[in-house]
């Protein structure tokens, strides 16, 4: 009887723990599902932005882009003052980009496949920068004319100046030159009176000199004739016999 007590007890056991697994299961599968994220589906959904659809570049910024990576080559430009045109040509979808632009800001610009029809548009925009570049070109010449003749103005003010200044000074040396002359023309009259009286007095020494020099050279001699006596209140004296002059020395 212990025997087959013993060897039913491991029976009920594994029974139990069977029953027991089979009641857990069934309640689980009956039980409603249940998730730790407290949002419902619908709203996790909501939560998750849609992806934006991508907006196509301009062609404005579509080209510049091309240009930056070097995507383009430039077959022809014109300028005209700050306007120009330009046709660019994209090897890699044989395109071609036909610019119109003022500055560094692109106006116009028109794309297209075929070569004929580019370069239709390009003439088009090279004449458009004639006509609008021409406002410009004209200003531009005009401003530079004005500039021009206002240096000439300074520069020729200042020529005037220096003119001015040179005749003044021209003619304050005219009138030293002048006074002077005056003052010259005085002395030499007064020079030549001068020289007048002193040929004079020279001409008078000369014969003083001669004179004496003559004297010198005449051996006669030749004595002085003596002063007449005082006449007598009484009487006549005899005349006295005239003696000759002593000669000179």
């Amino acid at each position: 009887m212990k025997a087959l007590t013993r060897s039913a007890s491991p029976r009920r056991v594994l029974f139990a723990i069977g029953t027991m697994v089979l009641m857990a299961t069934s309640a689980c599968a009956s039980a409603p599902a249940t998730t730790n994220n407290p949002l419902p589906q619908a709203t996790a959904a909501q939560a998750t932005p849609a992806a934006q659809p991508r907006v196509p570049l301009s062609t404005v910024e579509s080209l510049r882009q091309l240009i930056d990576n070097h995507q383009l080559t430039e077959m022809r430009t014109t300028y005209n003052s700050t306007y120009g045109a330009s046709l660019l040509f994209r090897p890699e979808t044989l395109g071609y980009y036909v610019v119109l632009f003022h500055g560094k800001e692109f106006w116009r610009v028109m794309q297209t496949d075929s070569f004929d029809e580019a370069e239709s548009l390009y003439r088009t925009f090279v004449s458009q920068t004639q006509t609008l570049g021409q406002v410009e070109i004209d200003t531009t010449r005009l401003d530079a004319g004005n500039k021009y003749a206002e240096h000439m103005i300074a520069v020729n003010e200042a020529k005037l100046r220096s003119l001015q200044q040179d005749a003044n000074n021209q003619q304050q040396q005219a009138r030293q030159v002048a006074e002077a002359q005056e003052q010259a023309r005085q002395q030499a009259v007064t020079l030549s009176s001068d020289l007048h009286n002193t040929n004079a007095q020279l001409e008078a020494v000369k014969q003083q000199v001669r004179a004496l020099e003559a004297m010198q050279a005449n051996p006669a001699l030749v004595l002085p004739t003596p002063a007449p006596a005082p006449a007598s209140t009484t009487a006549t004296p005899a005349a006295q016999p005239q003696q000759p002059p002593a000669a000179s020395p």
